[in-house]
Formats: C-alpha cells, structure tokens, sequence
C-alpha cells in the first residue's frame, strides 16, 4: 500500500484549487508505507480525494500534485504530457529555440526541458522526477528522436530535496556549442557552461520588443550576459556596449556578434553597479540603459535586500538615461512581485529627480506560461521607462 497523506483541516483550499505543492507543516497525517520519491496520493481531512504526486519527506514540498484523475504515473502519462507540452509550443509558433516543458505549468513538477534545435536540455528538480529521469528520456527519444539530450542539474534548489548537483550527456552527442537562430539572429549556444540550461529563453519576445526603443541609439545593456539583449538591440542601433562581469559571457557576445556580422557592439568587463557609478561620474550617458540582472533574491527572507539592491541599480540606470530616452528594467525574482516592483521603480524615479513614465509592461514568453492557481510560476517583470 502506498501513501496516503491526509491535510489539516481547512488547509485543502488552495490545493483543490489546482496549486500543486503540498507543504509538510500542511498534512495532519501520513498513512501506508512506500520508498521516499513514489506515488503518493493527497486526501483532505475528512478523506476527499484531491490528487496524487510524488512525496519527499526530505524536502519542506512534501508532495508536488500532478495527477488530479486516476491515472497513474508511468511511460503512458509521460508521452501524454510530453507531447501536449510540445504541441502547445508548436501552436504558437515555438519550434527551434524555446522551453518546451514548464514544470508545474505543464502538469509536469519540477521538470525543465528546454529544445535548442536538434538537441534537449533537462533539469530534474525534485526527488520523483530524478527517480524517473531514464524514463522520461526514453519518452522524450520515442516522441521527438533528439540528436542528443544534455542534464543541467547542476543547481542549488536540488539541495533542498537531499539530491547532488550534476550534469552530463543523457542521449546521444551533445557538441560544446549548438547553434540556433531566435528573432532571426544566430546564437552559439553553451549548454553544457552556460547559464541554466545555455540561455535564458524566458526574455525571447522582449529582447525582440526593444528593437523600437533602440533605433539610432547609443544602448547600454548592463548584466548582458551572452547578448540577448545587445544582439536584438544592435539591428537597429548606433553602438552597443554590452557590460558583465564575466568574460565567458562577454566572448559569447563577441562571437554571436561575428556570427551575425555586427561591428556596432563593444564589450566591457566589470560589476555592474560599480560600472554604473564610474560612467555617471565620467558624465557619460545612453539612449537606451538595458538592466536584465540575475534574480536578487531567491526567498521570501531576502527581499528587503533585494529592494535595496533593485532600487540602487535602477536609480543608477535613469540617471545614464538622457532626457527622452529608454531604461529597460527587468526583474526574474518570483519574490520581487510586480506590485513590489513597480513601488521600487517609483521610489527610484522620485529619487532621481527625473520624470519617468511606463511605455510597455512585459512578462516571460509564452513558452512558459504561468498557472492562475500557483503565482509562483509567474516570475518575470518588464519594462520600459521613458525618462523625461
């Protein structure tokens, strides 16, 4: 007999609501016996039946709810879901260069498959998914006979469910470079060293979305990374300088800018707020000031920092912006709400002495959609600010 993990009372609401995490300080009781990483199935406290998922008694997401019928998990189910996440994506119009499953958002917990051309790259985030690892790669060959499948596991949160980061070649032959196009520009892809699974595919529409901010324009894009941004932005532009702190990154850029024969992009290595705060005081300034950084807090504990530095960067971006001109600002943190956020580039404009107005709101593409019954697989914020 396998689990069954009986709610508290009155904490069924959200979750027959259709959010898929059961937390462990939720369950009143835990019934049957079966190996940690196995099918558990989720009652409320009176015994209405609400779904099965995968338990970890390791990790504060006991249960991760996948199945709300009476199917059960297994190569049937996977090919099921697997196949109606990469017809959705097909449906718009996603096919060489896009993340093909979304986790939760797909009915699939925890697992990140993204399709660079001929090649997948996977992220097994939970105990369950990592217990069926091989089959879904088998899955995944039987739907789409991918040249190679790479394993980017090589992240933090995995620590959280009692698992080692790793990463290596699943299927096939991966290169160390895959080449794709998106926006009709062409990318060296370093799945294998680059950042989350080669590229962030999340920003696709908005790196194409700035195009209009930047033509003719002197464009600073500050935590570049491998140049989405910069590449989008120098097909309109005067001048590009692409800025991070790593040069993998900056080598990336130069090398997609020869692939695409842009002479328009210079790079420069350093921390950005420094940088920032060195240009301001040599009197330079942009057009357009591009600020995509890394996520600055991953826990709810860390958002009062994560404002700070929000706030510090930004003030920093308007006051390189000349009058007239565009800051681009984003934010990846599920914990830096759109409300929180918005407060922040207010406070930063008032304290700029500018007068800054919103022009376009943006969220992540639609290749990872979002969940109305779990916010947090909404995560990205966009803007653009004209500042006056």
């Amino acid at each position: 007999m396998g689990y069954t993990v009986y709610l508290k009372k009155g904490e069924e609401k959200r979750v027959l609501a259709g959010h898929p995490w059961v937390y462990a300080n939720e369950v009143a009781r835990i019934e049957g016996k079966d190996k940690n990483g196995s099918l558990a199935t989720v009652r409320t406290f009176d015994g209405r039946y609400v779904g099965k998922g995968y338990i970890n008694h390791l990790s504060k997401i006991l249960v991760r709810i996948f199945i709300r019928d009476d199917s059960e998990d297994g190569e049937e189910l996977y090919l099921a879901r697997l196949r109606a996440a990469n017809d959705y994506r097909l449906s718009l119009g996603f096919e060489g260069c896009c993340r093909m499953v979304f986790a939760e958002a797909d009915a699939l917990p925890a697992l990140i498959i993204d399709r660079y051309g001929d090649y997948l790259v996977m992220q097994c985030l939970s105990l369950g998914i990592e217990k069926r690892k091989q089959l879904i790669v088998d899955c995944l060959v039987k739907l789409f006979a991918p040249a190679g499948i790479y394993e980017r596991s090589d992240v933090s949160v995995r620590a959280k469910e009692g698992l080692e980061e790793v990463k290596g070649t699943l299927y096939g032959d991966v290169p160390d470079k895959i080449y794709v196009t998106e926006n009709g520009i062409k990318l060296a892809t370093d799945v294998k060293n680059g950042q989350k699974t080669g590229y962030f595919l999340d920003q696709k529409e908005n790196r194409l979305a700035v195009r209009r901010y930047c033509r003719g324009a002197r464009v600073l894009d500050a935590f570049c990374n491998s140049g989405g941004f910069s590449l989008n932005a120098a097909t309109v532009a005067s001048s590009v300088t692409a800025l991070d702190i790593s040069g993998l990154a900056l080598n990336n850029v130069l090398e997609n800018a020869a692939l695409n024969g842009f002479d328009n992009i210079t790079t420069l290595k350093g921390d950005a707020f420094d940088v920032l705060r060195d240009l301001k005081a040599k009197g330079e300034s942009y057009d357009v000031v591009i600020l995509d950084p890394p996520a600055f807090c991953k826990s709810a504990a860390e958002v009062k920092d994560a404002y700070r530095g929000y706030l510090d960067i930004n003030l920093l971006g308007m006051k390189l912006v000349r009058s007239g001109g565009y800051l681009v600002t984003c934010s990846c943190s599920h914990y830096m709400t759109l409300p929180l956020f918005e407060k922040m580039l207010s406070d930063a404009a008032s304290m700029s002495g500018r007068t800054v107005r919103t022009v376009e709101m943006k969220s992540q593409s639609p290749d990872h959609p979002s969940l109305l019954s779990a916010d947090e697989t909404s995560y990205l914020k966009f803007f653009v600010l004209q500042v006056i």
